[in-house]
């Protein structure tokens, strides 16, 4: 017979979110690990004209032209100076692959769904709809993006599919 401390309780893997932190300004995010592709340095991009401002433009990524976003810019925060840390998550959303540009990757965090808080409710002037929820994570809060969402959105114009609630 077991001793009852050593059982560990069940998790069921569906009731569980995998998620890649990191970090823009103060604030930590998270998005879905399996949506990443890779990260990387942050490399030189090619500026294309006419695209939205949060678009610094694209890179050849062994043979893939990939459209490069910087989430600073996107989410109107201070641009910030590159440095060392900056990297860029390669994900693959949507049927493309898309880059976003981030301070700094601090860790994979496995989520159970009672450590996740619905969005609280703001004015209709506060676009929530790309945030799937708020989770605690030791002494901070990580904000939990529908990265599919906000790249498939209208706004972004980096997909043909734009994904509706």
């Amino acid at each position: 017979m077991r001793n009852a401390e050593l059982i560990q309780p069940e998790v069921d893997p569906a009731q569980t979110r995998e998620m890649l932190t990191f970090r823009l300004g103060g604030e930590a995010y998270g998005i879905n690990i399996l949506k990443v592709q890779e990260i990387r340095g942050c490399d030189p991009v090619t500026p294309i004209a006419g695209t939205p401002e949060f678009i610094r433009g694209v890179i050849d990524l062994r043979g893939v032209i990939v459209p490069i976003v910087d989430m600073r810019m996107k989410f109107a925060l201070p641009e910030a100076t590159y440095d060392a840390f900056t990297v860029v998550i390669i994900l693959n959303v949507a049927r493309r692959v898309i880059g976003i540009v981030v301070d700094a990757v601090s860790d994979v965090v496995t989520f159970t769904a009672d450590q996740i808080r619905p969005v609280p409710e703001f004015s209709a002037a506060l676009d929530t709809q790309f945030i799937l929820g708020l989770a605690r994570l030791d002494d901070r809060m990580v904000i939990l993006l529908d990265i599919e969402h906000l790249v498939s959105s209208p706004e972004m114009q980096l997909t043909d599919t734009v994904v509706s609630d």
